[in-house]
């Protein structure tokens, strides 16, 4: 077959010997594997840390509290040390109280100095998460850790303790420093000076006489029945105030109501209206039978201006006046007699009320003779106690001074109750979900990026594969079959016109033959873009001026003739079964049916379908009609099957003299084109290069060399 075709020898590619490739990434392509796969890596990212937070977040709270002890070096001189000197004078001796402090022995001390409300507070936590009827631990069990360190270079040593109770760690930590000054005090000789020993004598005598003296004070204040001589007196002024006022207001009362009785005996030895003194006149039913009266006195009148005295109106109105007189009668002498009554009520309280102030009065009197004899007993008492306080605070004043000038430690910073725990640290909890979620986004894009195979940019093309990348065609799904099969047969400015312009561009360059030849157009598998790239390129050389002729040599799914609206009922299996004639002019052999779509460029379809198209592919009568067309044509372009569905491209690329590979974006895997092109180069093959279709705009821009796809669409786009 090579004579017939033929082909120049082929020259060994340096992509023929396996070499390991190293794609060498930039920043940018970098950017490019995040952008790419954004909302794989994210959702992780965000599940990962998320989970990690939660977890970490539920960790039991922790709380930690700090007590600082200083120990001092001596600032004299020693030259006989004594067997009882404490005081720090090298690391060793630092470094041994370390171990005091760390030693079994004061952690007994210090869980049998807790009290039992102590105790309660370090078991408090355990008794939340405990199972029911389950005894809580004991004191030991509930201490917690606690870790002593020494600050370098410094005499310090810092206690702290770590417990589920904030109150239980600052109790903790302070009984450490306590119990480890009881410790040193307790293990420290010697003897009591003179002067504690006096004191001590001293503040006993003191005591029994303030006792003596305060008792003697109590028996005097139970005889008396004295809780209190100031309240007592206080009680007895605020009780005579009291008595005063309601005194003064019994007078008042009395005198007011002896007035009103002295002004009725006088209106009566006058014989005057007693209803002129108004206590009476609005005593109870006074008022209103004083007006009925005169309302009964006017109709009398007006009746007697009309009737005779004898009449029977004017004898009612007489009598219902007479009767209204009785009752009026009556009320004025109810109304004398309560005022008598309230009277002598009045004086009654009055009476009363002077009794009670002459038994207050006399009581404050007696009061105010005991003070003389309390005061004084309370002095004394007072006086007696004052003496014990003063004298028992300079003992142990003196005692403590004794002590501590044999204790070469003196607590700094006592502990304090946390506000917040320590653990779980939100803050830091924050920091390592965000880092761990940064770390497993870029780890999980990036390491996408290794694994996925697909072909995605002009490295994958032209460093992995090895060929040239012959251009870079956008996604033209937005475009109509009709439009998108033949744009380059119209003056059309679509969005992939240029794109195929520059594949023609660079077909024309990497190409090792001259006109007339023939072209393989082929894929790895189905959906890749094959036909369109074939159908436009053959637009492109025709547009050119160079007589164009695209075969379907897809014989299993024929799809050329439905995107040029042709009828399949002629062409290459017809041409067969007919007998393959080779003879004559084969643009009208009625068996080929070749047809002219445009000025430059014929269709030959495959004239039906087959499912075993190897025996006309593999036939040489098939090698020699291509050779047959390139004496009609100036390029003879075939559209043929996928290599990774069937084989039949490999049949026709024996009979080709170059190949273009398509190859979708994103779409088919490196390593199965890198392995189907390399079968073509053991065949003979001259691959010119591959055409990566499908890419967006966007996607140009970041995966291939292609910067200036949008300014050129801008431009052009603008003046079209």
């Amino acid at each position: 077959m090579a004579e017939i075709s033929g082909k120049p020898p082929a020259i060994p590619s340096p992509h023929d010997k396996e070499e390991h490739l190293a794609e060498r990434r930039t920043l940018r392509d970098y950017y490019i594997i995040i952008r790419e796969r954004l909302w794989i890596a994210l959702p992780l990212a965000l599940l990962v840390s998320l989970s990690v937070g939660y977890w970490q977040a539920r960790e039991t709270k922790m709380f930690a509290s700090s007590a600082t002890m200083q120990f001092e070096k001596p600032e004299t001189i020693v030259t006989t040390q004594g067997v009882v000197d404490a005081s720090v004078r090298s690391d060793i001796d630092l470094n041994t109280y370390l171990q005091i402090l760390n030693s079994n022995q004061l952690r007994n001390r210090i869980v049998e100095s807790f009290t039992p409300e102590e105790v309660a507070v370090l078991q408090r936590p355990f008794l939340r998460t405990a199972q029911p009827g389950a005894p809580p631990p004991s004191a030991g069990g509930a201490l917690g850790s606690v870790s002593i360190e020494s600050v370098r270079n410094s005499l310090m040593i810092v206690v702290t303790a770590r417990h589920q109770d904030p109150e239980a760690a600052a109790l903790v930590a302070q009984r450490y420093v306590d119990q480890f000054i009881r410790y040193l005090l307790d293990n420290l000789s010697g003897k009591n000076e003179v002067a504690v020993d006096f004191l001590r004598e001293r503040a006993e005598q003191l005591r029994k006489e303030s006792e003596e003296k305060s008792q003697r004070l109590q028996a005097y204040m139970q005889t008396h029945n004295l809780v209190s001589l100031d309240s007592s007196m206080s009680l007895i002024d605020d009780r005579l105030r009291s008595i005063n006022s309601a005194l003064t207001a019994a007078r008042l009362k009395r005198l007011e109501l002896e007035t009103v009785t002295t002004q009725i005996n006088e209106f009566r030895q006058a014989d005057r209206n007693l209803l002129e003194i108004a206590t009476v006149a609005g005593h109870g039913t006074v008022p209103t039978l004083k007006s009925q009266l005169a309302g009964l006195r006017q109709d009398q009148a007006r009746l007697a201006e009309r009737y005779l005295e004898r009449h029977p109106k004017m004898i009612d109105a007489s009598n219902a006046i007479a009767v209204t007189e009785e009752q009026l009668e009556r009320a004025i002498d109810l109304a004398i007699a309560d005022l008598a009554s309230s009277l002598a009520d009045a004086r009654a309280n009055e009476t009363k009320l002077q009794g009670e102030y002459a038994r207050n009065e006399q009581e404050a009197l007696k009061l105010r003779a005991l003070r003389v004899d309390f005061d004084s007993l309370k002095s004394d008492a007072d006086v007696a106690k004052a003496n014990y306080t003063q004298i028992l605070t300079r003992l142990n004043e003196t005692n403590t001074t004794k002590y501590l000038e044999k204790i070469p430690v003196r607590p700094l910073d006592k502990a304090q109750i946390p506000g917040s725990p320590y653990a779980p640290n939100l803050r830091q909890i924050i920091r390592t979900c965000i880092g761990l979620g940064l770390l497993v986004f870029v780890g999980v894009a990036v390491g996408l990026s290794f694994i996925d195979d697909r072909i995605k940019s002009a490295w994958d093309v032209e460093s992995f594969i090895g060929v040239n990348l012959l251009g870079i065609i956008p996604d033209l799904s937005g475009l109509k079959d009709a439009e998108k099969y033949s744009m380059m047969l119209s003056d059309t400015q679509a969005p992939g016109v240029e794109a195929f312009l520059s594949v023609y561009s660079a077909v024309k360059i990497h190409s090792k033959f001259d006109f007339p030849k023939s072209i393989l157009v082929t894929s790895t598998i189905p959906g890749e873009g094959k036909t369109l790239i074939s159908c436009n390129l053959a637009g492109c050389f025709a547009r050119h001026s160079r007589r164009t002729l695209i075969i379907d040599g897809d014989l299993r799914r024929p799809m050329l003739h439905r995107h040029f609206q042709q009828q399949n009922n002629k062409g290459l299996m017809t041409w067969f079964e007919g007998g393959a004639p080779l003879d004559g002019d084969l643009t009208t052999e009625p068996s080929l049916g070749i047809i002219k779509i445009d000025e430059n460029l014929s269709l030959l379809c495959s004239g039906g379908r087959s499912k075993s198209p190897t025996e006309i592919l593999e036939n040489p009568a098939f090698g020699h009609l291509l050779e047959r067309l390139k004496k009609h044509f100036d390029l003879v372009i075939v559209d043929s099957p996928p290599l990774g569905a069937v084989t039949d491209s490999l049949l026709i690329a024996e009979r080709t003299d170059e190949v273009i590979y398509v190859c979708r974006f994103n779409r088919a895997y490196r390593k199965h084109i890198k392995l189907y092109i390399k079968a073509m180069r053991n065949a003979k093959n001259e691959i010119l290069g591959v055409v990566l279709n499908g890419l967006s705009p966007r996607r140009i821009e970041y995966y291939s060399n292609y910067r200036y796809y949008r300014s050129y669409k801008k431009y052009y786009g603008a003046q079209s």
